[in-house]
């Protein structure tokens, strides 16, 4: 079972300078536990949701896909909104969030994985609650934690202070999904891969850096990979990283390495165990970006688009 802890709001999609705005539930967390339930996984994802039109919205979009979703405390909160606004099918958001869900109790027995980022992780008072509740499931090593920072600077002030809060939750995490643009705001004129190594030294024993048409980083303690991206006829790139963090998990599930009790195997993932679970990610990411929104692919369209897809690339094993 997955657990997924972060935010679940609406997205107001428009094109840039247009007048017209289409409503999507998302919220990059709540977009991994849906993908996940598409898979056909077990998932629980604790957000803050308004008991409003947007929050019914919200709902029952990610109940009809087999989530279980645990709102939060309800005392005047409003469903959060991000305005995405898009320019050659490429999203830049604007946000009105609110992120309090109170003290979060210890995951359920059965959760294998528990995953969190962006906003959740980000902004008070939600942010240090979340991260005590992975500083009490890293102490008591039963699940493997991931972590995406899809960082939104509109939201943060500066990459010197959003850095060591960033750095410290990758510390505590296993698997770390970043994207190359979240990197290029908190590390200016590095390089992706000197920051993935630096990121594997904190502790994480797996780092994936996402670059959209230009494919795939990951490393671990004995692999380097580059894999291609898998091409699509875009419509935007909306949920996409949230996509390919839901195959990625997905993809390490049905191969066996989630679970605190399989975190040393996790750090000796295979070259051939790891290209599989990177290509279906970005399998699962190219279908999401060939339509409107953030609606990620089931098990069943994943194995269609699988059949139809011409041999992967060589990978660039380092």
């Amino acid at each position: 079972m997955f657990v997924v802890v972060g935010e679940a709001l609406v997205d107001l999609v428009g094109q840039r300078g247009g007048r017209t705005l289409v409503a999507h539930p998302g919220g990059s967390p709540a977009n991994v536990a849906l993908g996940l339930a598409r898979l056909g996984d077990r998932v629980a994802l604790m957000t803050r949701l308004g008991r409003d039109s947007f929050g019914e919205m919200v709902l029952a979009h990610l109940e009809a896909s087999g989530v279980h979703v645990d709102g939060g405390p309800d005392a005047g909160a409003k469903t959060s909104l991000a305005v995405a606004s898009l320019a050659a099918g490429v999203a830049s958001y604007d946000f009105r969030i609110e992120w309090d869900v109170g003290e979060l109790a210890p995951l359920p027995v059965e959760a294998r994985c528990v995953h969190t980022g962006s906003l959740a992780t980000a902004l008070a008072p939600g942010a240090a609650q979340v991260t005590d509740l992975l500083e009490r499931e890293r102490e008591r090593g039963r699940v493997t934690i991931s972590y995406d920072p899809n960082v939104r600077p509109a939201l943060l002030r500066s990459p010197e202070e959003a850095r060591p809060r960033i750095e410290h939750l990758v510390s505590l995490s296993d698997v770390v999904k970043v994207s190359d643009e979240d990197l290029r705001w908190l590390y200016p004129g590095r390089r992706d891969e000197d920051v993935a190594r630096d990121w594997l030294a904190l502790g994480a024993p797996l780092v994936v850096v996402t670059r959209g048409g230009e494919g795939v980083f990951a490393v671990s303690a004995h692999l380097e990979l580059d894999r291609p991206a898998t091409p699509t006829d875009l419509v935007d790139t909306v949920g996409a990283g949230d996509s390919f963090t839901a195959g990625l998990l997905d993809g390490l599930g049905r191969a066996d390495l989630l679970g605190g009790m399989r975190r040393d195997a996790l750090a000796r993932i295979d070259e051939a165990s790891l290209i599989s679970v990177l290509d279906e990610a970005s399998l699962i990411a190219s279908i999401t970006c060939s339509r409107p929104g953030a609606d990620p692919p089931t098990w069943a369209e994943v194995e269609t688009a699988r059949a139809a897809r011409p041999p992967a690339g060589r990978s660039d094993t380092r």
